[in-house]
């Protein structure tokens, strides 16, 4: 795999394919419909557990996750950069937290604008239950369609920092928060430590660089038809970087921002890292 690809050449490649396998099943799940959503590198298959990945109920979550929630919730307003069908968007709305919502994908923002506009319905005595469906976009986390210095944190995990392919394109991700943050800006950013895990991994691909791995692979989407008919929806390839703490510390130089902690369990490979502006 090419190491040379910037996150706009990654970019672009988002804009040019139509395909969305992960949003249709969000939206599928969400509007109750049939459907299979399965996560695929060669002739190997994983389930993608929509429901528990997009829509678990918070009390199912761990403390690493809810403490990302709450950091970034101190320095509201936040743009949940990834948002999916919208359940850190709900979660925040039920505190009374000021958030915008945006994913590249098309059905999982009106998967998430719907589900938003249920609860706003539902609660309409609430500050929070006046949110309208503006909250919820479609664009490219390399190019946000928010405007500069509107937003207190971002909150991008998911893995999704890994997007940028290299250390250079998680600076330029870097770049564009930079951007859209005021100058106490916070983010929540979450990755791998390939460190600390093995070649079994779902998708994993050595490099030969400490503290460097890559994962790739594609989704598909298969579902019935109205008329009975099987249809498959299979998306591009999906290239990560996965990286060490140390790693994210050095992609980080030269930009404004700085890893000021790392949290993650005993042994475990998956963490979360809060940056905040330093000038």
């Amino acid at each position: 795999m090419s190491q040379d690809r910037t996150g706009s050449s990654a970019a672009e490649e988002r804009r040019q394919s139509g395909a969305d396998p992960l949003g249709r099943a969000m939206l599928a799940h969400h509007r109750d419909t049939p459907g299979q959503l399965t996560y695929r590198d060669g002739t190997e298959r994983r389930d993608g557990n929509v429901a528990e990945f997009y829509f678990s109920s918070p009390e199912s979550w761990d403390r690493e996750t809810i403490d990302g929630l709450e950091r970034v919730a101190d320095a509201e307003p936040v743009l949940d950069v990834g948002c999916g069908a919208g359940n850190h968007l709900l979660w925040w709305a039920d505190r009374g937290v000021d958030a915008v919502g945006v994913d590249a994908s098309p059905n999982a923002v009106l998967a998430a604008r719907e589900r938003c506009e249920v609860r706003r319905t539902s609660r309409r005595s609430g500050e929070a239950a006046e949110r309208g469906l503006e909250d919820v976009l479609v664009g490219d986390m390399f190019d946000l369609p928010v405007p500069t210095d509107a937003f207190g944190a971002v909150h991008v995990v998911g893995t999704q920092l890994g997007l940028g392919r290299s250390l250079v394109g998680v600076r330029e991700l870097l770049v564009e928060f930079t951007r859209v943050t005021d100058d106490g800006g916070v983010a929540v950013v979450d990755n791998y430590d390939p460190t600390r895990l093995d070649e079994d991994f779902f998708g994993y691909r050595p490099d030969p660089r400490e503290g460097i791995a890559h994962r790739c692979f594609h989704l598909e989407f298969e579902r019935e038809t109205d008329d009975g008919e099987p249809r498959r929806e299979i998306g591009r390839t999906l290239q990560f970087l996965l990286c060490s703490p140390a790693r994210l510390r050095e992609a980080v130089i030269e930009t404004p921002w700085d890893v000021c902690g790392v949290s993650r369990g005993d042994e475990a490979a998956h963490y979360r890292a809060v940056l905040e502006k330093t000038g």
